[in-house]
């Protein structure tokens, strides 16, 4: 692989050109082994409720290993075996060094961004025309260039066909339990939404012991899957009159889940990404009444440090495989419901 380094590749990418238009392979000049389809994706594929850029490469779930670093690097070389993430780690900023956050001041995750940092500049192009990146990552490619400090180190014996689902939502979802909510050993834990995030937010109550896990979700066929994840209760909201939000990014989901958490000592923690003109409402009364709303982006974890020490049981949240040159059927499963995570196969 060093024979390319410093050198311009020509290489396959999946580019979106419009919103909800299928993805298109084609040769770009510019080693992603394994990337998988998170919601995050097709939810700005649509462009529903966010800045719309195109054309673009997403993708953000991913492993791979390292063809060349940049001057000045030093914590990676080539050979190494990494999971990129969408929000980094300098290890400089008050953030990055306080133990409370991962909210990195230079590198967490921005949308609206389709260039890298230095630079402001693209690495990808088609036929002398510039495509933008996608949250620092754009793994939707053979070969891409990601910031070192979105960039956590792994055990090289670790499958990379399996952990690259790490690198965003079952971590964001495990997290969210045990970093953010924290439940105790006894305590019930409700999760609104049961695709892979909200499933592994189940993973991680069960973890901590939680005596009830009470699964919200619109889709009954997933109920049953929600078992070999600790789930003990579902509520499906078109079984009841009163009102039960779920939808992932959904305000009115957000406001539900933190209203119906108990007074005194009940914790709501956000995950979803909402539309970007979305305003939580609620009744001050609900705080003064000692609720307690928080939220969070990949679960608190900080990319770098942590990331490399994440141990679970991924296979399981693993339920299709693809070769890259059928990447828009990831995408079918993700909008029929019938995938938790589908691992797309850059080899072919």
């Amino acid at each position: 692989m060093t024979s390319t380094a410093g050198q311009v590749i020509r290489c396959k990418a999946a580019v979106a050109w419009e919103a909800g238009k299928p993805l298109v392979i084609e040769e770009v000049r510019i080693k992603i082994l394994f990337t998988s389809l998170c919601h995050t994706d097709v939810y700005f594929w649509q462009a529903k409720g966010q800045t719309p850029l195109f054309p673009r490469i997403f993708g953000h779930e991913a492993s791979g290993i390292v063809e060349s670093v940049g001057e000045g690097v030093t914590e990676l070389q080539p050979g190494d075996h990494v999971l990129p993430v969408f929000t980094g780690e300098c290890k400089e900023c008050q953030h990055c060094k306080s133990e409370e956050s991962n909210m990195c001041d230079l590198l967490r995750i921005n949308t609206d961004r389709g260039v890298m940092l230095n630079d402001n500049a693209s690495r990808f192009s088609i036929n002398g025309k510039p495509i933008y990146h996608f949250v620092g990552t754009s793994t939707f490619s053979e070969y891409t260039v990601i910031h070192v400090g979105c960039v956590a180190k792994i055990n090289p014996a670790a499958p990379l066909d399996k952990v690259c689902v790490l690198s965003c939502g079952i971590s964001t979802g495990l997290g969210a339990t045990l970093n953010v909510a924290k439940p105790k050993k006894g305590q019930s834990v409700a999760i609104f939404g049961l695709g892979a995030v909200g499933l592994a937010a189940a993973e991680g109550a069960r973890l901590s012991g939680a005596s009830r896990i009470i699964g919200v979700d619109l889709n009954p066929k997933r109920f049953a899957e929600a078992k070999k994840f600790g789930v003990t209760e579902f509520v499906n909201p078109k079984d009841h009159n009163k009102p039960v939000q779920e939808c992932t990014g959904n305000i009115n989901a957000m406001i539900s889940a933190f209203e119906c958490v108990h007074d005194g000592w009940g914790v709501a923690v956000l995950v979803g990404v909402p539309n970007k003109d979305d305003a939580f409402k609620t009744h001050p009364m609900n705080l003064l009444n000692e609720r307690t709303l928080k939220g969070t982006f990949f679960g608190n974890y900080k990319p770098r440090t942590d990331l490399p020490s994440v141990e679970l049981e991924v296979e399981k949240f693993i339920t299709h495989e693809v070769p890259f040159s059928e990447i828009n059927k990831a995408f079918d499963y993700m909008l029929e419901g019938a995938s938790l995570r589908c691992i797309i196969c850059m080899g072919e």
